[in-house]
């Protein structure tokens, strides 16, 4: 076993102390001192000193592994194995693999508050949330109570309900740059909704995306995609023909310049980002980015569209937009408007959205759509974060916690960074900064599949790739910070 490996630990064997009779016939009596207990000579003492010492370091070396000795995913193992038989790679969603991270994926059981279980019955401490979504903790107690009632009423109506009307007040009062708003099944599906929406309305083909921001796996926005594109090292995907991205035009996050110059040869239809990249990475923009990108998209023709499907109530309860104080004409939205279930949502200006049919002639539809369990649970979840006090929490909590991990991997020697912006954060195996998706692929991969593995095996749940932001809720805690920066501590120094 490779004692090097921060995958393999061992504790090596502890000598017995040498019997008198194998130091030799002619070993001269040593006096007895004041300090030895009677019975026991001067050179037993020693040895049993040395003895001690030595144990309290098998203690240290014990203690550190025992976390990991405890840990098994011999069903995580099984179940993945079959899966592979039944599913593409064993999963729904590529990430979920472990590829890049190594091992097999753990199965989950249950989650509940900042915790999941796994199949083995091993415990974690989740800083992904299923990606998100989970923000004032898995299977929220209110959540679950409004979800029971309404499965009374039926799991889906294919009609209107009541229930929309009052998620879509929601969403409208909070977000900045929302005046109507139509919901979707997934965040993939309000950008595909999205795109088609802008080049109606401007009567123009070319957008503008940035490399490494991913808008889900819709042809026109798999070039440079970041997210589980960068974790598997696909450039692009086969299977994409290349007048679906004859019109998608690439230019460097935080960087105007690289923008302006596609504005200037092009007639750009929408000028598209995540506002805070988590698909890369946690890369956050400069201030003067956004701003910038405003005026430019202004001044251009172009309409400038945020994916806050990830942002969205997460850094503040009216998203990026409100956070930087920058207004984009249309927004996507998904994950905590669904709190924990299936949704999306795009939205914007009204002049934009009475494009969308029936209202205009830009079809979009699903049948799913509005599904009214999403929507009970995404009222309940978007009333606690109207709350006082909830992202004062989430920036308490993350920012000990980015902060806490950065410190241990620097006191160990390592070469990180990163950041946060209230509930969301990341780091990267480099020296930094990270602004963009060129400086991410800077960062030690490798190191963060080692770093990724310890932590698991001490019950700290991240993402499993370098290429993906991490999540807090309301429901951790600073004794959860504690336990993990303390486990990021152990793991660094072993690398």
């Amino acid at each position: 076993m490779d004692l090097s490996s921060p995958l393999a630990f061992a504790l090596a064997p502890v000598a017995s102390p040498m019997p008198q009779a194998a130091r030799g016939a002619h070993a001269e009596p040593q006096a007895a001192r004041a300090d030895v207990p009677k019975g026991q000579s001067s050179t037993g003492a020693f040895a049993v000193a040395a003895l001690s010492g030595m144990a309290m370091g098998v203690t240290k070396r014990h203690a550190r592994n025992v976390a990991r000795k405890a840990f098994k995913t011999v069903e995580s193992d099984r179940i993945f194995t079959e899966a592979k038989d039944l599913m593409p790679g064993g999963v729904s969603s590529p990430v979920r693999a472990f590829k890049s991270v190594g091992g097999n994926p753990i199965v989950f059981d249950r989650v509940k508050g900042a915790y999941a279980w796994d199949v083995d019955g091993n415990k974690y401490i989740d800083y992904v949330g299923t990606w998100g979504p989970a923000i004032i903790g898995h299977a929220d107690d209110e959540v679950l109570k409004a979800l029971s009632e309404q499965m009374q009423k039926g799991t889906s109506f294919g009609a209107p309900s009541a229930l929309e009307n009052v998620l879509a007040k929601m969403v409208i009062e909070a977000v900045p740059s929302v005046e109507m708003v139509r919901f979707t099944n997934s965040g993939t599906e309000a950008c595909m909704g999205m795109i088609r929406l802008v080049r109606a309305y401007t009567k123009r083909e070319k957008v503008i995306k940035f490399e490494g921001c991913y808008h889900g796996h819709a042809d026109a926005f798999l070039v440079q995609a970041g997210s589980g594109v960068a974790t598997l090292g696909l450039p692009d995907s086969p299977g994409v023909p290349k007048g679906a991205t004859a019109g998608t035009l690439c230019a460097t996050y935080n960087d105007l310049a690289s923008v302006e110059a596609l504005l200037k040869e092009n007639e750009v239809a929408a000028v598209i980002l995540e506002p805070v990249v988590g698909n890369s990475g946690f890369i956050p923009p400069t201030k003067e980015f956004l701003v910038g990108l405003r005026e430019l998209s202004t001044k251009y023709g172009a309409l400038l569209v945020f994916d806050e499907v990830m942002t969205g109530f997460r850094i503040a309860y009216g998203g990026a937009q409100a956070h930087f104080g920058v207004t984009p004409d249309v927004t996507c939205l998904g994950k905590v408007i669904g709190g924990g279930l299936p949704v999306g949502a795009y939205g914007g200006r009204r002049d934009i959205m009475e494009m969308v049919a029936p209202a205009g002639p830009m079809y979009q539809a699903g049948t799913l759509s509005g599904n009214p369990l999403a929507m009970a649970a995404g009222i309940k979840t978007m009333e606690r974060l109207k709350q006082p006090g909830t992202y004062e929490h989430l920036d308490k909590i993350t920012g000990k916690l980015i902060n806490g991990i950065l410190q241990a991997g620097k006191d160990a020697g390592h070469a990180v960074c990163g950041g946060y912006i209230s509930g969301m954060f990341g780091l990267f195996f480099c020296e930094g900064p990270v602004t963009n998706f060129a400086d991410a692929t800077k960062s030690d991969t490798a190191k963060f599949a080692k770093w990724h593995r310890g932590m698991l095996e001490r019950g700290i749940y991240l993402a499993p790739s370098q290429y993906e932001a991490g999540f807090t809720g309301l429901k951790h805690t600073e004794e959860d910070v504690d336990r993990t920066i303390a486990a990021a501590k152990e793991v660094f120094a072993m690398l």
